[in-house]
């Protein structure tokens, strides 16, 4: 019968999986993540997804692809391995397949991974395959070592901009650069989404570009970290998410990120050259996921969100903040000592804050942004600049830390690694973090001043970040500045912490409150708003720096909706707040009452509802909880007492909304055939959280 049992049981999974039945087979099974693989055939498979490979000799080649909850099969049947590299000629062998349980960890959930290590020649690649229980994607990580037949360096399109040429030219080679994935699409009508992600946001204020070409005889050149293909005839598509920097900040740039054709699909860029290879040393590169949705926008939006959200474990306790810092003023740092801080922590505890994060100038070696004129160091920092400044601190952190402590407020620093020689000190950086958090028990560091010029730097920094977490169980959260230099971007290192987004002053009257409001709204279509640090500012500051009449200029602007702008973010008092007027200490209570809905609010998916904001528009975002969730809703400024948002509720779905803050009132309505619920707010620039529930 056991037997029996068996036979049965194998000739349905090789017919379910339209090919012959895996001889030898061998299995692993890690929560509902799975492995089979024997000689020929690899599958990898959770609840969500299936993908089934031919081994070939360890040089993968992808068969199927299967959103299961569709129960849709795309044959893919590559012609050609998945990932090819300049100058190999030869199969693969010496295939090795490992597969690791990973259990949950204070950084990642648990998971399955499967390792592949392959050899051409004298190169070694090894993917590792991660897998994540009822997750509609399987994430590739690739690491290199050994030696390279042939240069990496090539660009596709030497000499050439996209804008000049958005396909391939038919002299350019794909073979000249590294794929480091292939499909091979059945059907004629894909439609394909590129979307480009731009962060030295000192210098920029869109922050996301969206490209669509169809599938073509030349294949189309796009640039972005993300790729949706659509199938026309089936109506269900797949993402692949390129982990790496943004595009102007990528290692051993090939000029694009995807080559998009009339039957084929590949992402190119390895993130590393030829040259970078060792010997015996394995080099992380740029990773790959690919991960299924079905019709709808938000089934895609919610497939790749859903993966997002297992790259780092979103912890409340850890990871929620409402945090202060004390540059925003642009007084650098003029006020820092024991004093001021104490100060600050008065007033921010009155405002509601539970961060404080003191920024450049708490330590002895002061930085080129200084407003003393000792201010020296940038690049080269060594352990003693690192120490508390020894006349601004003369008792050193230890009070400030207390009364923090007695206020129920955390203390945060900024902190600028050495990237001196690719971040050689990289060791020395992390024992003063550790050193630190042991001390102290400060956890938030804003990490500033990045670049990443090479392989080695990034590197060296990966292993700065992994040694604080080490040793420090998971408990360090980095707040990745992204606002200048070639940086990790929306995608990459992004399981370290958040993201501190912007430098917005009114100094300089580059502040307005609709423009940091429009930068959250797209991005947060693709980026989870809650990994993202969101400035609010003192904005009785600098009138004068705004033309007269500016209706956008922050003054015009109440200030309880310059803090809900941030809401779905991590709120950012970017100010002293010793210095705020009187007045300003009104929405106390709503900072207050914030912190009680914060970590359901960031719990869900945050998608963008409304238009895009403008000055003018209605506009806002909904978290998505199953059966219930969250709409913040902003009446910019218009005359518009009333209008219909669309939502990403289901046509005709009857809905319940609890007023929780600002200046809506709670209302019971059903959505129309679009999804969208009407709303009134009574004013212009004014705003309103819900709690909403299905009815």
């Amino acid at each position: 019968m056991t037997k029996l049992f068996f036979k049965i049981a194998l000739a349905l999974v090789s017919l379910f999986l339209a090919s012959p039945p895996l001889r030898a087979q061998q299995q692993t099974t890690y929560l509902d993540c799975s492995v089979q693989w024997n000689d020929s055939l690899l599958v990898l498979e959770n609840s969500r997804i299936r993908r089934t490979f031919y081994r070939n000799g360890g040089n993968l080649v992808t068969k199927s692809l299967t959103d299961k909850r569709a129960n849709h099969v795309w044959a893919i049947e590559n012609k050609s391995p998945d990932a090819a590299y300049p100058g190999l000629t030869a199969g693969a062998s010496n295939a090795g397949l490992q597969v690791v349980r990973q259990p949950a960890s204070p950084l990642a959930p648990a998971h399955l991974e499967v390792s592949l290590t392959c050899r051409w020649g004298s190169l070694e690649v090894k993917r590792i395959f991660r897998l994540y229980p009822d997750c509609p994607a399987i994430a590739s990580d690739f690491y290199y070592r050994g030696q390279a037949d042939a240069s990496w360096g090539s660009r596709l399109m030497p000499g050439q901009e996209l804008a000049d040429e958005p396909t391939l030219p038919a002299t350019a080679k794909e073979t000249t650069v590294p794929v480091i994935e292939r499909l091979q699409l059945p059907g004629n009508h894909w439609r394909f989404t590129s979307v480009q992600f731009y962060d030295a946001t000192d210098q920029r204020n869109t922050l996301v570009q969206t490209t669509s070409a169809l599938g073509y005889r030349r294949p189309a050149v796009l640039r972005g970290n993300l790729l949706f293909a659509e199938d026309g005839v089936q109506q269900k598509g797949f993402f692949l998410l390129k982990e790496a920097p943004p595009a102007t900040a990528q290692a051993a740039y090939p000029g694009a990120d995807f080559l998009t054709g009339f039957d084929e699909v590949s992402v190119v860029g390895a993130g590393l050259s030829s040259t970078d290879l060792e010997a015996t040393t394995w080099k992380r590169g740029y990773g790959v996921v690919i991960g299924v949705y079905g019709a709808s926008e938000l089934d895609k939006l919610t497939a790749l969100r859903t993966y997002q959200k297992q790259i780092r474990r979103h912890l409340p306790e850890r990871d929620e903040m409402i945090m202060m810092n004390t540059w925003g003023d642009r007084n650098k740092d003029a006020s820092v000592g024991e004093s001021f801080l104490m100060k600050e922590l008065e007033a921010g505890a009155r405002l509601g804050i539970t961060y404080l994060q003191i920024d450049d100038g708490w330590q002895q070696g002061l930085s080129k942004n200084s407003a003393a004129a000792a201010g020296r160091l940038w690049d080269e920092w060594d352990a003693a600049s690192w120490q508390p400044h020894a006349e601004r601190f003369p008792r050193g952190l230890a009070p400030v830390v207390k009364k923090a402590g007695e206020l129920g407020i955390q203390l945060g620093l900024w902190f600028h690694p050495s990237n001196a020689n690719s971040y050689a000190r990289w060791e020395t950086d992390a024992g003063i973090i550790i050193g630190l958090y042991r001390q102290y028990g400060i956890r938030t560091f804003k990490i500033d001043g990045i670049e990443l010029p090479d392989k080695g730097a990034e590197i060296n920094l990966r292993r700065f970040f992994e040694a604080v977490l080490a040793a420090t169980e998971g408990k360090v959260v980095f707040n990745l500045d992204a606002t200048a230099g070639k940086r990790g971007g929306y995608h990459f290192l992004n399981q370290y912490g958040n993201i501190f987004l912007e430098n917005r002053y009114t100094d300089f009257g580059n502040y307005y409150p609709y423009w940091t409001l429009r930068n959250l709204w797209m991005l947060s279509r693709y980026v989870p708003a809650e990994n993202l640090q969101i400035e609010f500012l003192n904005k009785w500051r600098n009138p004068g720096k705004y033309p007269e009449g500016d209706p956008f200029a922050p003054l015009h602007i109440p200030f309880d909706y310059t803090f809900a702008v941030t809401m779905m973010g991590q709120p950012l008092a970017w100010f002293e707040a010793s210095k705020l007027p009187a007045e300003a200490f009104t929405i106390a209570p709503l900072v207050k009452a914030y912190q009680k809905w914060q970590a359901d609010l960031h719990a869900g998916w945050i998608f963008p509802v409304g238009e895009e904001p403008s000055g003018r528009s209605w506009t806002g975002f909904q978290s998505i909880r199953g059966q219930e969730g969250y709409l913040l809703v902003f009446r910019e400024n218009n005359d518009q007492g009333q209008t219909k948002l669309k939502t990403w509720l289901p046509a005709g779905q009857a809905v319940e909304l609890t007023a929780l803050a600002g200046h809506g009132k709670s209302f019971k309505a059903r959505t129309d055939p679009e999804g969208r619920l009407e709303f009134r707010l009574p004013a212009p620039n004014s705003f309103a959280l819900y709690r909403y529930r299905l009815k």
